[in-house]
């Protein structure tokens, strides 16, 4: 699988068939979560998330993890022309299946965004089970993606939208995946328990913030007073 062909035209091809749509969708939960140390982002592509969580989070290390050098090159040049510094920011190049990371335990936040539905159902178990055992005790789990939406005519167009994308990815990145696995058993399987999940597009897009059950209750909401908190006047300025 590569992004290499895609990566100068990735960012207009994203404005014209979908606007601003992925970017909120990517950032929806972002400022809900805690402050975060390390940073783990999986498939960051670009750039345009980084940029963005580079500013809300000033201090930490943030490593990122591509397969594509394309995308790690475009993700540079976007910090740059932001004047954004390079500072606590490294980039590894690496296929996630084989990558080790230099700072096990240590990821307090984990970021997948439109990545986790690059992977058949095997692929995508492995690599949830192997990202968890490298977070934190206190680890918090952002995600973006797709979805099929539940029912009716939302339905019948995520669908169509779905396979459409499945077919064009497979044939221009030899993407692995043949369809959309949703992630939420494999996740809970690691540890982790659902916090939020903001839904868009018709039900196409979600955004989901996960964190460690440790410091869940039952309910899936943090049983962290300063983070229920944090949740709460999020949803209120929403």
């Amino acid at each position: 699988m590569s992004f290499d062909t895609f990566a100068p035209h990735y960012r207009w091809m994203e404005w014209v068939l979908a606007g601003g749509k992925l970017q909120r969708c990517r950032t929806a939960c972002l400022k809900a979560v805690p402050q975060a140390e390390n940073i783990l982002l999986l498939g960051e592509g670009n750039g345009r998330f980084l940029a963005t969580c580079r500013e809300q989070f000033p201090a930490a290390h943030i490593t990122c993890v591509d397969s594509s050098l394309g995308m790690i090159h475009q993700a540079r040049k976007r910090l740059q022309r932001a004047g954004v510094s390079l500072h606590q920011t490294s980039f590894e190049h690496a296929d996630i299946l084989t990558w080790k990371s230099s700072l096990p335990g240590a990821y307090d936040l984990v970021v997948t965004n439109f990545f986790l539905d690059c992977f058949p159902t095997k692929q995508l178990e492995q690599i949830i089970h192997k990202v968890a055992s490298i977070t934190a005790a206190k680890a918090n789990w952002l995600l973006a993606d797709f979805q099929a939406a539940e029912s009716g005519v939302e339905k019948m167009r995520s669908n169509l939208i779905l396979w459409i994308m499945y077919r064009f990815f497979r044939t221009f990145t030899k993407l692995p995946a043949r369809k959309l696995i949703q992630p939420d058993p494999f996740l809970q399987a690691a540890g982790f328990g659902l916090v939020r999940r903001v839904r868009s597009e018709w039900g196409l897009l979600h955004s989901d913030w996960w964190q460690r059950q440790s410091t869940a209750t039952h309910d899936g909401l943090p049983s962290n007073p300063q983070t229920l908190e944090r949740v709460r006047s999020y949803e209120t300025q929403e």
